[in-house]
């Protein structure tokens, strides 16, 4: 079993130029923000920078984090930017 520190994967919302927001998971954030904002993340990214990290949280591990991100995935953008100001709690699983 390998010993991977508690809380490694996390959620994260990242809005584009555009003002649209993307949902999605890693373990490693700044990595993956490097990524996208190189065009070679998520497709939907790619020509849609500046971007900007918006919010973020841990989670305990890559099931949680993938259950997390399929509920905020499932809500109304007006849902998103609560979550984002903090008048919203993140979805429980």
């Amino acid at each position: 079993m390998t010993n991977q520190p508690l809380f490694s994967w996390i959620v994260y919302l990242i809005r584009c130029n555009d003002g649209s927001l993307y949902t999605g998971i890693t373990n490693n954030l700044e990595r993956r923000f490097a990524m996208h904002s190189a065009g070679t993340g998520a497709k939907f990214l790619r020509g849609k920078g500046p971007l900007t990290i918006e919010f973020a949280t841990k989670c305990i591990d890559k099931s949680h984090a993938l259950r997390i991100e399929h509920r905020i995935k499932q809500l109304p953008k007006s849902e998103k930017e609560k979550i984002i100001s903090g008048k919203r709690g993140i979805p429980t699983i």
